[in-house]
C-alpha cells in the first residue's frame, strides 16, 4: 500500500519562500516518478512539476518556470518542491501524487495518469 504525506505549507508573504516535501511509503520510492500539483478554490487541478525515478528530468508548468525546483532524495523515500518568490496566485492546496510504473523515462502531465495521491498541503500567500 502506497502513503503519500506531504507536509511544509503554510502562510507567506509574497515574494517568500516555502519547501514542500512528500514521504513515500510502502514500496520501492527510488524507481518511480513523481508529480505536485495544486488546487486553488473554485479551479481546476493543475500539475506543477514532474520528476523521474531518476531525477535526470524534470518540468514545470510555465507558471511556476523560473521559481519552483523539484528534487528528490531517494535515501529519504522523498520529493520536494522548493517554491521562491511566491505570488498570491500560487495560492492553492498541493499535493504530490506518483504512478505505479517503474523506471519510466516520462513526465507525467495528467492528474488522471497517476495512481497514488497524498492528503494534499495548504499554501497561501498573501500579498
Amino acid at each position: 500500500q502506497v502513503q503519500l504525506v506531504e507536509s511544509g505549507g503554510g502562510l507567506v508573504q509574497a515574494g517568500g519562500s516555502l519547501r514542500l516535501s512528500c514521504a513515500d511509503s510502502g514500496r520501492t520510492f527510488s524507481s518511480h516518478g513523481m508529480g505536485w500539483f495544486r488546487q486553488a478554490p473554485g479551479k481546476e487541478r493543475e500539475f506543477v512539476s514532474g520528476i523521474t525515478w531518476s531525477g535526470l528530468r524534470k518540468d514545470y508548468a510555465d507558471s511556476v518556470k523560473g521559481r519552483f525546483t523539484i528534487s528528490r532524495d531517494n535515501a529519504k523515500n522523498t520529493v520536494y518542491l522548493r517554491m521562491n518568490n511566491l505570488k498570491p496566485e500560487d495560492t492553492a492546496v498541493y499535493y504530490c501524487a506518483t504512478k505505479n510504473v517503474r523506471y519510466s523515462s516520462d513526465i507525467y502531465y495528467e492528474g488522471t495518469d497517476y495512481d497514488y495521491w497524498g492528503q494534499g498541503t495548504q499554501v497561501t500567500v498573501s500579498s
